[in-house]
């Protein structure tokens, strides 16, 4: 016995090991041939030589659903002596054991063949991030009804009379049809649609098919007018993104509700084919971030995202289960964000601006990268003289760099309203962080070579949530010191004061 599985056995209850629900014997073998399926294809190939192709293809499949069977026979769990035990493996045996009190969320996922079987996969939280490694603990097979109940033994924490009466619970946000309008401004349909056209693509060179010399009985397939041609191809472009991106929203979206129960815990519920149900201690929230992409800003959309210990960052759409309103009206997201922090003014409060240095900064950097593109472009119209015309690209970019750059200007502000360090930055994607100072546990105060000469700084917010760093950029360096020292008092209090010192004696 291993010195885990010695532990594990040393602080047992005596609680029941429970296994995952019988029907997950008909998912783990189609799943296992799945995943196997490019090996299984190069035993068929192989054993084609021998004229004995299907023997080995069976023999493949065979072992692969003998793999998917073990994989349900030898996984068992139990929740014992204040711990989740997850017990697995056949040669390597494995006993994962998780404190009750290092569970931070609880996210139950439901995909399509799931749904079908009444089944669910449990993801439990235990507050890493994806920046170092997953240290999630997964239960891939139960029933519904024990999914639910899991998560509530692991949030709630309480008896089963006390859960059954902590069933009120208060509607944040209920997702409504019209949001949908706001999905071809989300940019996710480009790459759907970029995703097909690439695969066409593909199939059409394969095939060695010239587009431009298929015809039809009428004539010729493509028209004489290349302007009319782009224009027609731009607009098919365009209608294709929206209808992708709209089905893209619908899937994800659908049924989209944010309550928060009575005890606490901030419970996400979405999707139409496959379901995700991801639920938030509030005592783990240490803020909120208004994301508002560049289109989705100019039809006055917006999104949430939560800045909680135990949530995965940078997951697409998804947002790895921190999302907290999806794209929707801004009024509507200005909404949910003070019924979810309490407090109204974080989100609406004015931001100080950054002065003249920093509005000189970000033309400055827009002027260095056209700088460089006109070199490119120049040097390109040399080396091929089939691209002379590429110079004219540059009286599109520089207006376009010009307002970038005044736009960013902008958006940058910061502000302390209440407990909350509040901060804006950024124009392709503007992001509003509202983080609590209770949340804070270091500063970083960093300065570049060219922050230096103009008597900028950038000050940087750690944090063990969400990102784990939040950044006010472009600050003056006395202006960073004084809402360091403001947002959490006594942090910088020993460096400021040995700083003091040193100058004194000086």
């Amino acid at each position: 016995m291993t010195a885990l599985q010695q532990q594990a056995a040393a602080t047992s209850d005596g609680a029941a090991w429970r296994r995952l629900d019988r029907r997950l014997l008909l998912v783990y073998p189609i799943r296992e041939v799945g995943r196997l399926l490019p090996l299984l294809v190069g035993i068929v190939v192989a054993g084609s030589g021998t004229g004995r192709s299907g023997l080995w293809g069976l023999a493949g499949g065979a072992v692969a659903i003998s793999l998917g069977l073990l994989r349900w026979f030898t996984t068992s769990y139990r929740i014992a002596a204040s711990q989740i035990q997850v017990r697995k493996g056949l040669l390597r045996r494995q006993v994962i054991s998780v404190s009750l009190d290092r569970v931070r969320t609880v996210d139950v996922s439901v995909s399509a063949m799931h749904r079908v079987l009444g089944l669910a996969r449990v993801t439990v939280g235990t507050g890493l991030s994806d920046r170092g490694r997953d240290d999630a603990l997964r239960l891939d097979g139960l029933s519904t009804a024990d999914a639910t109940r899991l998560r509530d033994e692991l949030l709630h924490r309480h008896d089963s009379a006390q859960a059954q009466a902590a069933v009120s619970q208060e509607l944040l946000a209920a997702a409504a049809p019209s949001w949908v309008r706001y999905a071809p401004f989300t940019l996710s349909g480009f790459v759907t649609v970029f995703v097909v056209l690439g695969f066409a693509w593909r199939v059409v060179s394969e095939a060695h098919v010239d587009p431009t010399r298929l015809t039809t009985e009428s004539g010729q397939l493509v028209v004489d007018a290349p302007w009319l041609a782009a224009v027609v191809g731009g607009f098919l472009l365009l209608v294709a993104v929206a209808a992708a991106s709209a089905v893209g929203y619908v899937l994800a979206f659908w049924g989209f509700r944010l309550v928060r129960t009575a005890d606490g815990v901030l419970q996400v519920t979405r999707g139409l084919i496959s379901t995700r149900s991801t639920a938030i201690e509030e005592r783990r929230l240490r803020g909120i971030e208004l994301s508002e992409p560049l289109l989705l800003r100019a039809v006055r959309g917006a999104r949430c995202i939560a800045i909680a210990t135990g949530l995965r960052v940078g997951r697409g759409a998804e947002r790895g289960g921190t999302l907290l309103l999806p794209p929707a009206p801004r009024e509507e997201a200005v909404r949910v964000i003070a019924a979810v922090l309490r407090a109204r003014d974080p989100v609406i409060a004015p931001l100080a601006r950054h002065g003249a240095a920093a509005h000189r900064r970000r033309y400055t950097r827009v002027a260095i990268a056209l700088a460089l593109l006109t070199g490119v472009v120049v040097v390109l119209s040399r080396l091929m003289p089939v691209l002379a015309w590429s110079w004219e690209v540059l009286l599109v970019v520089v207006p376009c760099g010009a307002a970038l750059a005044y736009d960013r200007y902008l958006s940058l502000g910061h502000a302390l309203v209440g407990r909350f360090l509040v901060a804006r930055r950024g124009s392709l994607v503007r992001r509003r962080y509202m983080l609590d100072c209770d949340g804070i546990i270091g500063w970083n105060l960093t300065q570049s070579f060219f922050q230096r000469r103009l008597g900028l700084a950038t000050l940087v917010a750690t944090t063990a949530a969400g990102r784990q760093w939040y950044d006010v950029q472009d600050l003056t360096l006395d202006e960073a010191v004084r809402v360091a020292d403001q947002a959490v008092p006594g942090l910088l209090t020993p460096f400021l004061v040995d700083g003091e010192a040193r100058a004194a004696s000086a």
